[in-house]
């Protein structure tokens, strides 16, 4: 596992466990390796709720009560979707935060599509109205597995920032 996602989720999880908070992850382009670089840390099962790997549309809706509706309006990788996916994840796992991510990470879009590289995150917190965080990202050229350890370090550089707010 890269490096710098091994520090990211060891600081997620100490942060985590400091905050006395829960996490629930789920993912769609980044299949699993949120959860996999979080349960590598030792003493993660005192943090780590649930994870869901929601790759396909179905998923989304089945698993973490996304509307359909919201698929069709925005489209599978958008904000609105991903903080969507976090608050079903949060309310299903009983945890205190969730993370979610969806995008294309290539090699090719089919038309309708966004652009490889378009990534969409989104952090949520229990007790917040919103999302504590959502974002976009563009990362064209860059290769398929480079793309998710990048996303996977982001989104766990955040949730250790999160935890402190």
């Amino acid at each position: 596992m890269d490096s710098n996602l091994e520090l990211a989720a060891f600081a997620a999880v100490k942060n985590l466990e400091a905050a006395g908070l829960t996490l629930a992850t789920a993912e769609s382009c980044t299949g699993g390796l949120i959860a996999a670089a979080i349960t590598g840390v030792p003493g993660a099962s005192a943090v780590f709720r649930y994870g869901w790997v929601t790759y396909c549309n179905e998923a989304k809706e089945r698993e973490l009560g996304v509307l359909p509706a919201l698929i069709e309006e925005h489209g599978v990788v958008s904000e609105p979707v991903v903080a969507a996916m976090a608050a079903g994840a949060m309310r299903k796992a009983g945890a205190d935060m969730a993370i979610a991510v969806s995008g294309n990470a290539g090699p090719t879009a089919a038309e309708g599509e966004p652009p490889v590289g378009t990534v969409c995150l989104a952090i949520t917190r229990r007790g917040a109205a919103r999302p504590v965080h959502t974002e976009t990202v563009y990362l064209t050229g860059m290769p398929r597995n480079t793309l998710r350890a990048y996303i996977a370090t982001k989104v766990l550089s955040l949730v250790a920032g999160a935890t402190r707010s």
